[in-house]
């Protein structure tokens, strides 16, 4: 009965989130199951969707049922997005139709009577909330729909297997839609318009979800610019680490440094603006570099000469930024305040720090100082790790790694122990 007790007080305590750094002891996250999202990938579509490969659905969830039972073993709360949604949605009956139309409309469909067809289509066939959810992660073929004679050119000439509503295939990646800085959220405008739709459920869950309702928002999905939240790492209370890549543009942090500076529940006084490499080994700023414990980073060792940082702090009403050109070794030392390990993704070896950053060697989850969840085939990046006194968890990722994301990627953590 006391340990019920506990139980209870932890999770009503563990309402909202607190992410303070990368490494504090992890006690919550969300992750998304892969499902059948990810069997509506084809050849054709997966440069669309940002697959290279189309992962074996039953194998891929069997690999992340792993993740998710190592995190448990080590006491963390793993909460589902699909089960979150589904809750915020229960809160009020006219968000069910509310969210349906929002979700058609974002996929893409203008008529009035193709949005009635899939409306009706969805109400009949998954009339649980949950299901139904998943269904708009999994998308929607026109094969499935009832066939109706709609007197339409285009259901004349469309092929029957023809995608109505495109799935989701990188909701797995559940780092990247929002990300948690503090106590607050970013609410991420993704850059690919097939991720974009992803953060749809993040703007209901911290809409109208009990535990989450009342968190401060950051950054908006209707913002002009795009953000990722792999992009984004805690450094500490006070120093919040965001790279300009591929998938994040420096007016997006701009804008979100402003709403930060504004908000004075926030500790958050620096951002660094680290200017990464634009390309798709290096798309996000986790992907060259993870922090694993109180003074020991991975590495791409694409990155270890002097790197262009810029230093974003309030000034009155605005912000003042100065630019400092430095190894990343001088520049984390400063932060942190004691010397830093740089360990760097496939040691020495050119060849295996291609092939292991390519199949996300640096892209760690920490869940605790010195703690982290790996995947097992980059043996010579954990083999380093093991050999600098960090204990690597190892995960199966035949299949998860086709989607090019690693255990930092495929989480979102909620709740870490300042």
């Amino acid at each position: 009965m006391m340990a019920d007790l506990k139980t209870a007080g932890l999770e009503s305590h563990m309402q909202g989130v607190n992410v303070k750094s990368e490494i504090g002891n992890l006690k919550k996250v969300i992750l998304h199951r892969p499902g059948n999202e990810l069997l509506n990938l084809t050849p054709n579509t997966l440069e669309e969707l940002l697959f290279d490969d189309i992962p074996f659905l039953e194998v891929a969830q069997a690999e992340h049922d792993a993740f998710a039972g190592i995190l448990r073993e080590e006491g963390v709360e793993v909460v589902y997005l699909e089960d979150l949604m589904a809750e915020a949605l229960d809160t009020d009956p006219a968000l069910r139709e509310k969210f349906l139309d929002q979700w058609i409309y974002e996929a893409g469909i203008r008529t009035d009577l193709y949005t009635q067809i899939i409306k009706d289509y969805i109400n009949s066939e998954y009339t649980g909330t949950k299901d139904m959810v998943m269904k708009t992660m999994a998308g929607i073929n026109l094969q499935e729909l009832p066939q109706q004679h709609t007197n339409l050119l285009v259901d004349m000439v469309s092929d029957r297997t023809k995608l109505v509503c495109a799935p989701m295939p990188n909701l797995y990646f559940t780092r990247d839609p929002f990300a948690m800085i503090g106590n607050g959220v970013s609410i991420n405008r993704m850059y690919a318009v097939t991720r974009n739709r992803e953060t749809i459920f993040a703007e209901y869950i911290f809409t109208y979800h009990p535990d989450f309702k009342d968190v401060p928002q950051y950054y908006s999905r209707y913002s002009a610019f795009h953000i990722e939240g792999g992009d984004i790492l805690n450094i500490n209370e006070h120093t919040l680490a965001i790279g300009i890549s591929q998938r994040t543009e420096p007016d997006a942090i701009d804008e979100i440094a402003h709403n930060i500076f504004k908000d004075e529940t926030s500790p958050v006084d620096t951002i660094l603006a680290f200017n990464i490499p634009n390309n798709r080994a290096m798309m996000h700023l986790d992907t060259v570099f993870t922090q694993i414990d109180v003074d020991k980073f991975t590495i791409h060792p694409g990155i270890m000469g002097p790197l262009s940082v810029f230093e974003i702090t309030p000034e009155g009403d605005g912000i003042k930024v100065h630019e400092i050109n430095a190894p990343l070794e001088q520049i984390l030392e400063k932060y942190i305040g004691m010397p830093v390990t740089l360990i760097p993704c496939g040691g020495g070896d050119r060849i295996a720090a291609e092939r292991e950053q390519w199949n996300d060697g640096s892209n760690t989850l920490c869940i605790a100082p010195g703690r982290v969840v790996v995947y097992e085939r980059n043996d010579v990046t954990n083999a380093l790790l093991r050999k600098n006194n960090i204990d690597a968890i190892e995960i199966p990722s035949a299949e998860l790694s086709r989607g090019r994301g690693g255990p930092r990627c495929m989480s979102m953590p909620i709740w870490r122990e300042d």
